[in-house]
């Protein structure tokens, strides 16, 4: 019988340590492997661009300025201002957190950075997860924890998206219960502060783990105080001090997700929690609406671990509260397991799972261990051919019907004819840029995304880019399945034509699709010929 066993159940503690190192190891290579294969092959796209234009302001004594999230700011979308290089991002999002990698960032100023820096924080994250789970657990079960973890759809997903601020959100939590069940109480309440700085709603999850401390009995006490610093912080920071730098949380963000809760054209935190209490009716629809859709992301949740968080309590005490969040939200990302908003979910579930199996490690069977690598590695099937932020885009079409696929060779050999173009941009002009180009441009000042080409400079004038760029060729591969592609596209052409005839801007560079303009130079006769022959292929390509 001994010999029939699965190999898991012969770790020993030492032999068990190895395996979890090694799981980790190959996380970390792959997704490190495949999210700077993203970044170089230009699939990181604006997110990547934000943080780190942020990066290089903080780098540069200008802390949490954006130009590109100024793009994104109710002044500009909804009273139709222009973007300014002095807008601070904090309105938007609370992301002090983001300053702790900073000295990381000043040794290898990069867009690249983020994206290592990523993938080390959520390997990390596994490594502390596995740590925790031996305070509870036997090697064996702690090690299917740990790979559980590294097999997740939620957490490989947000892994190789563009970089973002949840990303600190696993380690910081998981080592927060880790000290809790040290009792560090120390550590505990330096990483409760270090959670609520990572964005604004970080305080949702921590909040959860209040409500299990008082209910768990556990330590009551220190659970209320929890609670009250998780909520008192989210009421003071996103009703006080974010609107003291803009009105986006209450005109813009608010809306966007909880608008369904309240009347007028903004809401404050107070407001939409008032609306969701004054209305259970409203609650409850909206909690379990789409049915299909919000059964699919549980289970998609559940299932790395073999579907043990649907009946641990301790998983519904922490993981319910960003869970809720997300449930009563509105918009298609919410309920996305493959991007960022899903990892605010993982450690409850994972915490919650260890504690169940606390109490039941004689229930870890042979059969159910099949069972449960079986889980993991459908997971991994179903990550894989979700193509999470078309990291295997050379692999999995984006579309079928119509058929849009770009191969491996295909998008090097559109790389490399687009660098030289990249060259040419001065790195302290300012410039406008195609989505999938900003990241590569974006550690600037002054820099935007096209179709803009306004901005307000430091010295408070609004000036045209020196530069602006686009990848029409992505543009037109794509725009036979996506409409915000062809839509873009259309929108170019004729903007292109308009910037040339009226000699605001000339042609300096066409490759390969990419076109490179520069303000007040005359066009390059090869370049513009090459211009107008592929903008004839648009038309034609539109007539057909």
């Amino acid at each position: 019988m001994q010999a029939k066993l699965p190999k898991i159940f012969k770790l020993k503690a030492g032999n068990a340590s190895k395996t979890v190192l090694l799981l980790a190891g190959i996380f970390f290579f792959l997704c490190l492997l495949f999210t700077l294969h993203r970044y170089y092959t230009f699939y990181a796209s604006f997110d990547q661009g934000i943080f780190n234009q942020v990066f290089w302001n903080n780098l540069h004594g200008r802390f949490f300025q954006s130009s590109l999230s100024s793009s994104l700011s109710t002044n500009v979308v909804h009273a139709g201002e222009v973007p300014t290089v002095y807008y601070h991002r904090l309105g938007q999002h609370f992301t002090p957190a983001l300053l702790l990698w900073l000295p990381i960032y000043a040794l290898f100023p990069s867009p690249a950075t983020l994206t290592v820096l990523q993938v080390t924080l959520i390997t990390a994250a596994g490594l502390v997860l596995y740590v925790l789970a031996r305070q509870y657990l036997q090697p064996p079960l702690a090690v299917m924890i740990t790979a559980s973890f590294y097999g997740a759809n939620a957490v490989i997903g947000p892994t190789l998206s563009n970089f973002h601020d949840i990303c600190q959100i696993p380690l910081f939590v998981f080592t927060l219960l880790l000290a809790m069940e040290k009792r560090w109480w120390w550590l505990f309440w330096l990483l409760a502060v270090l959670i609520l700085a990572v964005r604004e709603d970080a305080g949702i999850g921590l909040f959860g783990v209040g409500v299990y401390m008082i209910l768990s009995k556990r330590f009551p006490r220190a659970g209320v105080a929890v609670c009250i610093l998780s909520f008192g912080y989210i009421l003071v920071l996103t009703n006080l001090i974010m609107p003291l730098f803009s009105k986006d949380i209450s005109q813009r963000f608010m809306l966007e997700r909880f608008g369904q809760y309240a009347d007028g054209e903004e809401a404050s935190t107070i407001e939409i929690i008032w609306g969701m209490i004054s209305n259970p009716l409203r609650l409850l629809v909206e909690l379990f609406t789409p049915l299909d859709r919000t059964i699919k992301y549980l289970l998609g949740q559940w299932l790395p671990l073999a579907f043990v968080p649907a009946v641990a309590p301790g998983s519904w005490m922490i993981a319910g509260f960003p869970l809720l969040k997300l449930l009563l939200g509105k918009g298609e990302s919410v309920l996305s397991i493959t991007i960022r908003y899903a990892l605010t979910v993982v450690p409850g579930l994972f915490y919650g799972s260890i504690l169940w199996w606390s109490q039941r490690q004689q229930k870890f069977k042979p059969a159910f261990c099949r069972l449960w690598i079986g889980c993991i590695c459908l997971s991994l099937f179903f990550t894989f051919t979700s193509n999470p932020n078309r990291t295997f885009y050379f692999v999995i079409p984006d579309s079928v019907k119509p058929l849009v696929y770009v191969s491996l060779p295909q998008q090097w050999q559109h790389v490399n004819q687009m660098r030289p173009l990249l060259a040419q941009i001065p790195p302290d002009a300012s410039v406008s840029a195609t989505t999938y180009i900003v990241p590569h441009l974006s550690s600037r000042r002054e820099i935007l995304r096209l179709p803009a080409l306004e901005l307000r400079n430091d010295a408070q004038e609004v000036i045209k880019v020196d530069y602006a760029i686009a990848d029409l060729w992505q543009l037109q591969k794509y725009q036979a399945a996506f409409k915000s592609d062809r839509s873009l596209l259309k929108d170019l052409t004729p903007l292109i034509d308009q910037l040339i005839n009226n000699g605001e801007y000339g042609i300096i560079g066409f490759e390969d699709g990419v076109i490179l303009l520069k303000k007040a130079a005359s066009s390059d006769t090869q370049a513009k010929a090459a211009w107008l022959q592929f903008r004839q292929q648009l038309v034609e390509g539109d007539r057909g």
